[in-house]
């Protein structure tokens, strides 16, 4: 077997999954994932690292040295290897076996960024074929990249809205009643309205607790108002997308039209012919 045919075979069973062996290496890589996935998490307890943490931190280079070779193939059999490299799987192909290595030389949990691999489930939908699946998904990306620009003004007007009321709820409330500067009574601010509310800062005053009332209703105002935006993007896209069905539909109807027009005017031009012929 040629050098070129074996590259062909391997980006076959790799990047493939029509072929039998391309959705068993596919399925094989999955479970991998999977697998280090939970030895990531498992690893992050504490009982279970003091007593498990060796045997875990040789399961998980075992699956980044798996993962390592399996990039590599990728790039050894991509047609255009540049373009794998910088594409958006390649960079997480790459980014998914970093952190392991990283903590040969850095201390501490950066290991369990290795999780980022999870991004890698992507391509069940390919092998599963559920592809139709993520094209509801594109639409509500294009349906976000619409109504970006009314969702930047918004957040503007909110961010001005809370650096107010915090830099308020400052002077009202003060350093005694836990507002202990404008940075912090801006966060405040921000967990109330976002209706979160740690509880770890209260008002005491009558005025703070109206101001804060203000702002737990603004919350629940202002929740509905990126939903309205990126449904009204969703659904004028939608309508877009019937009318230029309804454009195409309508242009092969004139078209099927024209070209019957064409067959009668054929018919009855071979009539003619076939008359004069008698």
């Amino acid at each position: 077997m040629s050098k070129d045919m074996f590259r062909d075979k391997l980006r076959e069973i790799i990047f493939g999954y029509r072929t039998r062996a391309g959705k068993i290496f596919d399925i094989v890589l999955l479970a991998a994932i999977i697998l280090s996935l939970v030895g990531v998490i498992m690893d992050s307890d504490k009982e279970i690292h003091n007593k498990y943490g060796s045997l875990l931190l040789t399961i998980e280079w075992v699956f980044t040295i798996f993962f390592t070779i399996e990039y590599a193939l990728r790039i050894y059999s991509s047609r255009i290897r540049k373009k794998y490299i910088f594409s958006t799987m390649g960079i997480i192909d790459l980014l998914s076996i970093i952190p392991t290595y990283l903590t040969l030389f850095v201390a501490g949990p950066i290991g369990h960024l290795s999780d980022i691999r999870i991004m890698r489930l992507i391509r069940v939908f390919r092998i599963f074929r559920l592809t139709p699946y993520l094209k509801s998904g594109h639409r509500m990306q294009i349906a976000l990249r619409s109504s970006r620009p009314k969702i930047i003004v918004f957040i503007l007007y909110i961010s001005l809205v809370v650096v107010v009321l915090g830099t308020l709820m400052y002077i009202v409330e003060g350093q005694k009643n836990g507002f202990e500067s404008i940075a912090d009574s801006i966060y405040w601010a921000v967990v109330t309205l976002t209706t979160v509310g740690y509880g770890d800062v209260v008002p005491s005053t009558g005025l703070g607790k109206t101001i804060s009332v203000l702002i737990m209703l603004l919350g629940y105002a202002i929740i509905a108002v990126p939903t309205g935006i990126v449904s009204a993007e969703f659904a004028k896209n939608e309508q877009e997308k019937l009318k230029n069905q309804g454009d195409i539909l309508e242009k092969e109807e004139q078209i099927i039209s024209k070209e019957n027009e064409i067959l009668k005017k054929l018919t009855s031009l071979e009539r003619k012919i076939n008359s004069l012929k008698k």
